[in-house]
């Protein structure tokens, strides 16, 4: 091998090493330091194009599951008013037949006429319940989206509780002004349509409850996909660390021995 001293093949041989073994000790640190494999959209531009969309479609399963959480809430503040309504039409119904007893005299019958209209009224307050400004009871029905892509919903079906036909309209009728002008078949019916709310409410709530467990574990396993890809192995990477740290440092040794073989050459001329 001839000796020179214009170019020095060894050390540039050394010195594109070195510089290979620091950029991937560089890359080898920044993931440890951040705690994934993808620093850059260079380090794998298809893993990241995946991954930004299985981390976007486990939020929206967190979103999904949170407002069918809401929904939940809106139902069981539905089912408490119901529950309550129930209680002032067994009390009603109770009057009634109080009412009927032929030793009351006129008196006592005014008395729970007095008592009969004021539990009108809070049948009348109670239809118009909101939860966060919105009706608890009306002829609309509400759709809850059950799936992170909104393709699948289920309805939150519509329970006029003031209506005369399907709710307790025909007790808050305000021409009806006491006792004598309802009938038992009348509290009878009210209730047997409260029952029915209620039981729908509570099949709307057990499916609302399954869907949302859907999601959990979707959005469960989207978390876990998306961390196959994005989240950085620290055994691995802290083994791949130790490596070209010990690189760095020979290669540092290695060039500082190639800039040194040059001096070879000065020596023959003395």
């Amino acid at each position: 091998m001839s000796v020179v001293i214009n170019s020095n093949f060894a050390a540039t041989v050394a010195s594109n090493n070195l510089a290979a073994s620091n950029d991937m000790l560089q890359k080898s640190m920044n993931r440890l330091s951040s705690g994934t494999k993808i620093v850059n959209p260079a380090d794998d531009a298809g893993g990241l194009a995946v991954s930004m969309k299985l981390s976007a479609a486990a939020k929206r399963s967190g979103a999904a599951a949170s407002n069918i959480g809401n929904s939940v809430s809106f139902l069981q503040s539905q089912d408490g008013v119901l529950k309550v309504a129930g209680k002032v039409l067994e009390r009603m119904g109770e009057l009634r037949t109080l009412y009927d007893d032929p030793t009351k005299n006129s008196n006592d019958k005014a008395n729970y006429d007095s008592e009969f209209v004021a539990l009108q009224s809070e049948l009348s307050s109670l239809t118009s319940n909101t939860f966060n400004s919105v009706d608890l009871f009306g002829s609309g029905s509400l759709s809850v989206s059950v799936s992170e892509d909104g393709s699948s919903a289920v309805t939150i079906t519509a329970k006029d509780l003031a209506d005369s036909a399907a709710g307790i309209g025909t007790l808050t009728d305000t021409a009806i002004a006491s006792l004598a002008g309802v009938t038992l078949s009348d509290i009878t019916d009210a209730i047997q349509n409260v029952a029915t709310f209620r039981a729908n409410n509570g099949a709307e709530q057990s499916r609302l409850g399954f869907a949302q467990e859907v999601l959990t574990v979707n959005k469960a396993n989207l978390e876990s996909a998306n961390s196959r890809i994005i989240d950085v192995d620290v055994a691995e990477e802290s083994t791949r660390l130790a490596r070209w740290n010990v690189l760095v440092q020979a290669g540092t040794a290695m060039l500082s021995q190639a800039n040194q073989s040059a001096q070879v050459a000065l020596k023959l001329l003395q």
